[in-house]
């Protein structure tokens, strides 16, 4: 993974935190790249942006900021907080479930969960957007696009996890089978003899 932002002058509990994100592995489908970070949401930050990449097609995107006020003056408890956003296109038949949104979130829930991401108050969205092509763009396929945007408070300077778990939901948005589970379809027969 390359460098996360410049953290040099920063509070050494931002400077930790922001290695213990550099130290999370990354899927090879995966492309993180770092991005600007915001400038007036606290007094440190990072940004990153994430490419689910499969055979030659972007599938998913995310972007992940670190915000960090260690005087905590913001409306978040604690001085951390992560803000986390992710897109994917939907299968047409996936899109008209009427649970989606609530499956969506399970996603985001069962990463931090899985990956020991202690947090507090978690908060988000789930939007489900439909593209429709008209006049000139009528031969355009419908596509529905699914948008989960969350943040939450970490419990501690250790960000590992939940860089784990926004890297997890990522996946799960794209379709990705788990890291540990073998995706038979792709499989080649076994050859006899």
């Amino acid at each position: 993974m390359p460098p996360v932002g410049r953290v040099d002058d920063a509070p050494p509990a931002f400077q930790r935190a922001v290695e213990s994100l550099r130290r999370t592995a990354v899927r090879p489908e995966v492309k993180v790249e770092d991005i600007p970070a915001p400038q007036r949401l606290a007094p440190h930050a990072v940004a990153m942006s994430a490419t689910v990449r499969l055979e030659d097609d972007d599938v998913a995107f995310g972007r992940l900021i670190v915000l960090y006020d260690p005087e905590g003056t913001r409306e978040w408890p604690g001085p951390f907080r992560v803000v986390a956003y992710v897109g994917a296109e939907l299968e047409p038949e996936i899109s008209v479930d009427p649970l989606l949104g609530q499956v969506a979130w399970s996603w985001l829930a069962e990463a931090l969960a899985g990956r020991g991401a202690d947090h507090r108050a978690l908060s988000g969205t789930v939007t489900r957007a439909t593209t429709e092509g008209f006049g000139t763009k009528s031969d355009q396929p419908t596509s529905t696009e699914l948008e989960l945007r969350a943040s939450w408070s970490p419990t501690d300077e250790d960000l590992s996890g939940h860089m784990a778990a926004w890297l997890d939901l990522l996946a799960s948005a794209a379709g990705l089978p788990p890291v540990d589970v073998t995706d038979i379809s792709q499989r080649r027969p076994r050859q006899e003899g």
